[in-house]
């Protein structure tokens, strides 16, 4: 397998397989745009880009910290729906005066969907944006809340 695709190591010396896959992305795309002459850029724009993403499960509730940066409040949504959470936008791109020489940032629409793992209360979502990061709170339904049985 390594003499398909050659292990490169970061700044930390070890293995960063999400610098491989981007990288492996980036050689798709282009070959894309060789064969169908600007067709395979066309298609991995309209698929846009997901951002990072954690999820925590606290005891009341479920955390999800989505990587927002460059991207504002209203132009992000937050949809739930049952126990799938959907997380969409777009991080627009800056006006430039200059040339670009190298674009590295990510921009465009993006979208990320979660099955949540239990039933969960839709009323009381919370969802905020700071400092980059979309944070959203979505509490568990009273029967999926962990309980401690007194033993008598």
């Amino acid at each position: 397998m390594s003499q398909l695709l050659p292990e490169r190591r970061g700044r930390t010396g070890s293995w960063e397989p999400t610098t491989e896959v981007e990288q492996m992305t980036e050689r798709m795309r282009r070959l894309l745009d060789q064969t169908f002459g600007g067709f395979g850029l066309e298609w991995a724009q309209s698929r846009g880009w997901t951002p990072a993403v954690d999820l925590e499960e606290a005891e009341d509730a479920y955390i999800v910290e989505a990587e927002l940066p460059g991207v504002k409040r209203e132009d992000v949504e937050v949809e739930l729906l049952g126990n799938e959470l959907s997380i969409a936008g777009e991080c627009k791109e800056r006006e430039r005066k200059g040339a670009v020489r190298r674009q590295g940032r990510r921009t465009g629409r993006f979208e990320y969907r979660l099955s949540l793992p239990h039933d969960v209360k839709g009323d009381n979502v919370e969802a905020s944006l700071s400092e980059g990061v979309l944070t959203v709170r979505v509490p568990k339904a009273e029967r999926a809340q962990r309980r401690t049985i007194e033993v008598k």
